[in-house]
């Protein structure tokens, strides 16, 4: 018999949800997503999924970029920070997939090209549980 088909979540809705929220309760409201909000705030997180294969049938493990934005570098440090801290320790049940062993890489200073405004970023690899379709 065959295996039903698993679907798997969006890895960046997931974490920018759970950082959102994560971060709403230690009283920090920054806009966490997938994109440059406009009109581009001075604090704020985006999340960019980069890669990372399927460990099984179930399972998927996705590399994500998380970029943090600041008004100057210690503001934007302090957040990447923040963010660094409350995703390394994301475990256990979010919404309709399961979040395990995080491993983050980083972090890099990395100014905004465009902007110029202060930015740091990290790599956050995770592993999350797919359901049935």
């Amino acid at each position: 018999m065959n295996a039903p088909p698993v679907l798997m979540p969006d890895a960046v809705a997931v974490v920018a949800d759970y950082l959102r929220t994560r971060l709403a309760g230690r009283g920090i409201t920054v806009p966490v997503g997938s994109r440059v909000p406009s009109p581009r705030p001075a604090r704020f997180v985006r999340i960019e999924r980069i890669g990372g294969p399927s460990d099984s049938p179930v399972t998927d493990r996705p590399r994500l970029d998380v970029h943090c934005w600041g008004a100057d570098e210690g503001n934007a440090h302090d957040l990447m920070q923040v963010c660094r801290a409350l995703l390394g320790a994301a475990r256990g049940r979010h919404g309709e997939t399961t979040l395990a062993r995080p491993a983050t890489g980083g972090p890099q200073w990395l100014p905004d090209p465009q902007s110029g405004q202060a930015r740091y970023a990290f790599t956050l690899d995770i592993t999350m549980r797919g359901h049935a379709l």
